[in-house]
C-alpha cells in the first residue's frame, strides 16, 4: 500500500493541547478558534475535538464558517462567535443558526438588533487597525448599545472584544488600557459585559494581564508556538498536523543536469530524485525548493529545484527509496519529523501561514 498523501491530524494532540492551554490561562476560559478551516487542520473535526475536550466557545471569522459548523452537527450547547462581516451581512442567518456576531460599528449593531440576534459582542479597535470601532466612534456605538438595551428588545450586549498587535509588551499593555476605557464607556451607558476578551495565543501565554474572562486561542491549540524563541515542546504543546506524501516515481539525474522549471538546481554528481505529488496549487510556496528538507525513513533529504504546481523533487542520492514510500514534509519534531517552523523560515514567514495555506484540495484525516 502506498503512503498517504495529505494531512493527518492527531485528535488526541488537539485534546491535550486544549487541556494544557486551559490550565495555563485559568481562571480565564478559552474560545477555541477554528477559523480558516482550523488553521488548515479541518474545522469540523477540530471543533469536535475541542468540544469533547470541554470547549464551550468556538471562534470563527465569519457567519458562513459558523453556519458550516452548525450544519455539521455542532449543536447549540456550544457557542460560536464570528467577528468579520460583509457590508451587506444578513444577521438573520446568525440568529437562525445561533451564531453570535461581534459587531464593529453602529450599523452592524443596529442590523443585529433588527435581526433579533440574541447576543452580540462589541468589537473595538485598540491598536491593530483591522476590525473594531476606533475610539472616536465609541461614544456613538456605546450610546446605541445602551438604547438597545433599554428598549427591551431581544438583543443584548454580552461581550466586549479587541485584538492585540503583539508588537511589544508596552504596546500590548497600552491596548489593554484602551480596552478598559471601552469598558468604562459601556458602563456609563448601563452595560457591563459578561465576557471580555482581548488576548490570542501569544498574549494569553506571555501577557497574563490581557486574559480577562476568556482568551481566543488558535495556533497554540494546534500545538504550534506563537513565539520565535520558544518551541512547541517548550510550551508543553504537541503539533497536531503531519503532512506526508507517497513517492510517485524515482528519476535518475546525471551530474550537471538541471531539475524543474528554471533549473534553479543542477545535480553536482550523478544522483536520483524522488517525485511527490504536492505543489504550489496545494499551498506549498514555489520558492521552498533548495531550502527545506523532508524525512524518508530515518534520513532527511533536500527538496531541490523549483516547486511545481503539483510536484516537488527530492534528492535521494543512492538511498534505498522506492515508489510508494512515505515522505514526511513536517510533523512533530519529538517524533523525528521536520518542523513546520523550518518551512516557514525558508520563505521568511510564520508557522501560522504555512499550515493555513495548505489547500482544501489536500486530503485530511483525523486519527
Amino acid at each position: 500500500m502506498s503512503a498517504f498523501t495529505g494531512i493527518t491530524v492527531d485528535r488526541e494532540a488537539l485534546i491535550a493541547n486544549y487541556a494544557t492551554v486551559s490550565e495555563r490561562v485559568a481562571p480565564a476560559g478559552v474560545i477555541a478558534v477554528v477559523k480558516a478551516n482550523a488553521y488548515g487542520h479541518g474545522a469540523v473535526d477540530a471543533a469536535r475535538a475541542f468540544v469533547d475536550a470541554g470547549a464551550e466557545w468556538l471562534g470563527v471569522a465569519d457567519v458562513d464558517e459558523g453556519i458550516a459548523l452548525r450544519r455539521a452537527g455542532i449543536d447549540e450547547g456550544v457557542r460560536i462567535l464570528a467577528w468579520l462581516h460583509a457590508p451587506d451581512e444578513d444577521f438573520r442567518r446568525a440568529a437562525q443558526y445561533d451564531v453570535t456576531p461581534a459587531v464593529s460599528s453602529v450599523s452592524q449593531l443596529a442590523a443585529a438588533a433588527d435581526s433579533e440576534v440574541p447576543a452580540v459582542h462589541v468589537c473595538v479597535d485598540t491598536g491593530l487597525s483591522r476590525n473594531g470601532a476606533v475610539e472616536s466612534e465609541w461614544a456613538e456605538l456605546f450610546a446605541t448599545a445602551g438604547r438597545i438595551a433599554r428598549s427591551g428588545g431581544r438583543t443584548r450586549v454580552e461581550g466586549l472584544m479587541s485584538h492585540l498587535s503583539n508588537a511589544s509588551l508596552a504596546d500590548d499593555l497600552d491596548q489593554d488600557a484602551a480596552l478598559q476605557r471601552a469598558l468604562d464607556g459601556l458602563a456609563a451607558n448601563g452595560i457591563v459585559p459578561d465576557v471580555v476578551h482581548l488576548a490570542a495565543s501569544a498574549g494569553s501565554i506571555a501577557v497574563p494581564e490581557t486574559r480577562h474572562d476568556a482568551a481566543r486561542v488558535g495556533l497554540a491549540l494546534y500545538g504550534l508556538s506563537p513565539f520565535a524563541d520558544r518551541t512547541s515542546a517548550d510550551l508543553g504543546l504537541r503539533p497536531a498536523m503531519r503532512v506526508t506524501a507517497a513517492v510517485l516515481r524515482t528519476v535518475p539525474v546525471a551530474a550537471g543536469e538541471g531539475v524543474s522549471y528554471g533549473y534553479t538546481w543542477r545535480a553536482a554528481t550523478d544522483t536520483r530524485l524522488a517525485v511527490i505529488g504536492l505543489g504550489y496549487a496545494d499551498g506549498f510556496d514555489r520558492d521552498l525548493g533548495n531550502r527545506v528538507s523532508v524525512r524518508i525513513g530515518d534520513r532527511t533529504f533536500p527538496v531541490v529545484g523549483r516547486v511545481a504546481m503539483n510536484a516537488m523533487h527530492i534528492d535521494i542520492g543512492d538511498a534505498d527509496v522506492r515508489v510508494g514510500d512515505e515522505v514526511v514534509l513536517w510533523g512533530d519534531p519529538a517524533d523525528g519529523d521536520p518542523a513546520v517552523e523550518d518551512w516557514a523560515a525558508a520563505v521568511d514567514t510564520i508557522n501560522y501561514e504555512v499550515v493555513a495555506r495548505v489547500g482544501r484540495s489536500v486530503e485530511r484525516r483525523t486519527t
